[in-house]
């Protein structure tokens, strides 16, 4: 298999999950698809960091882009070799891919401390709002006889799980996706891409 073509299979590919990475933030803002716990500023800290948004979204949405632009891998030229600019637009993209590396970490680390820490809700033991799960430190995931002490957001509980978990998991795809086209991108650019095949 080509470089070129793999990167852009890679690209194409982050280019999905970076999606998937966006609406999943945007989900967690909106718990059971209402509004008003955002506009009353009832969200966890976590949810506010955007992290599906900025880090697993636009964040590797740059590389994605890059990597399935690479078919137009018109570089400078070096030297008038005829195959360098190619392998010049392969070296540029481990760039691309450290962006995407960058922001897929991100997302990574923020799902998994809000996974962690828990859900901020309503609970009718304090009345009154707060992280009722931050001191079990991520123990509350396996006990769900607990999960009912949150009142509101209505099973807020659940619908925090489901989405840190799957920008969790969307993250770690990107995270190797991006790992693979470092490695891909300098295998690549040092080979020279295969011009004639393409």
């Amino acid at each position: 298999m080509c470089f070129g073509r793999r990167a852009r299979c890679i690209g194409y590919k982050l280019l999905i999950l970076a999606l998937l990475s966006i609406v999943a933030n945007i989900l967690l803002y909106f718990p059971n698809g209402e509004t008003r716990f955002a506009s009353e500023h009832h969200l966890g800290k976590y949810v506010e960091c955007l992290h599906g948004i900025l880090g697993g979204g636009f964040l590797v949405l740059i590389p994605a882009v890059v990597f399935i632009g690479l078919h137009n891998d018109d570089c400078c030229g070096c030297f008038g070799h005829e195959n360098c600019g190619k392998s010049c637009a392969m070296l540029s993209s481990v760039l691309a891919a450290l962006v995407g590396i960058l922001g897929s970490g991100y997302c990574i680390i923020i799902s998994a401390l809000g996974l962690s820490h828990g859900p901020y809700c309503f609970t009718r033991l304090e009345r009154n709002w707060i992280y009722p799960f931050s001191e079990s430190s991520g123990g509350y995931l396996f006990e769900y006889n607990k999960w009912s002490v949150c009142q509101e957001p209505q099973n807020i509980v659940q619908w925090n799980v489901t989405l840190f978990s799957m920008l969790l998991v969307l993250g770690g795809i990107e995270f190797i996706l991006c790992f693979i086209q470092i490695i891909n991108g300098i295998l690549g650019g040092l080979c020279g891409l295969c011009g004639s095949q393409e």
